[in-house]
């Protein structure tokens, strides 16, 4: 398995049918030199047909890094808000595997975005189910006003990957009969002190709460 890939059943399979692929393309080479017309076109369309869906698989497989498998309703991560000064705060972000970043904000309210992604039935055998990653946190200011003029703080949650499959399916129609549903959600809550809260993801979208004064 390439490193940096997990090993699923997506990303075996890709690898599975792509090297069937690839025995079918030498399959048609040798029935070139042969001169056998036939057998040569037969074996080709199969080795075209078998590498164009081991890429798609390990499209998919690497489209999904980053994503976490959504059961119930899943801690995305914990946070820890300490204002540092007028509608300025700290923001320690403590994910759920294990990774910790810390951000200056500048607003009245902490905002936390993901991407989720919900698979049909098909795509469940392959072994993707309703997935998240959370995407983006801010500073959120509570006046509209604020909002369009006052200085804005904005940083990416998501992981670096070559492709990001809520993207390709956002540009693509090839998914549609993989990806029942992509939709992103949104939660923001008021910073005044310092204080330990909990951003929780369900298949219904974002919550946060604040679970007590951080101690």
């Amino acid at each position: 398995m390439p490193p940096g890939i997990p090993v699923t059943p997506l990303a075996i399979a890709a690898l599975v049918v792509g090297a069937l692929g690839a025995l079918f393309l030498l399959g048609a080479i040798i029935a070139l030199f042969r001169a056998r017309a036939l057998g040569f076109a037969m074996r080709l369309l199969a080795a075209t047909a078998l590498l164009a869906l081991g890429a798609l698989f390990g499209a998919i497989a690497i489209g999904t890094q980053g994503y976490r498998a959504l059961t119930r309703e899943d801690l995305a991560a914990r946070i820890v808000v300490q204002p540092t000064g007028a509608q300025r705060f700290s923001a320690t972000v403590r994910f759920a595997d294990g990774r910790e970043a810390s951000y200056e904000l500048a607003g009245d309210e902490i905002y936390v975005d993901a991407h989720i992604l919900k698979w049909r039935p098909l795509a469940n055998v392959l072994g993707l189910h309703t997935a998240y990653e959370l995407g983006r946190l801010a500073g959120r200011y509570r006046e509209l006003g604020e909002e369009r003029r006052a200085p804005r703080t904005v940083y990416s949650l998501g992981t670096e990957r070559p492709l990001d499959l809520f993207s390709l399916r956002q540009r693509h129609a090839f998914l549609a009969p993989l990806v029942d549903a992509q939709y992103g959600s949104a939660t923001f809550v008021p910073v005044t002190e310092r204080a330990e809260l909990e951003v929780r993801v369900s298949t219904t979208g974002l919550l946060m709460r604040d679970i007590g004064a951080a101690k």
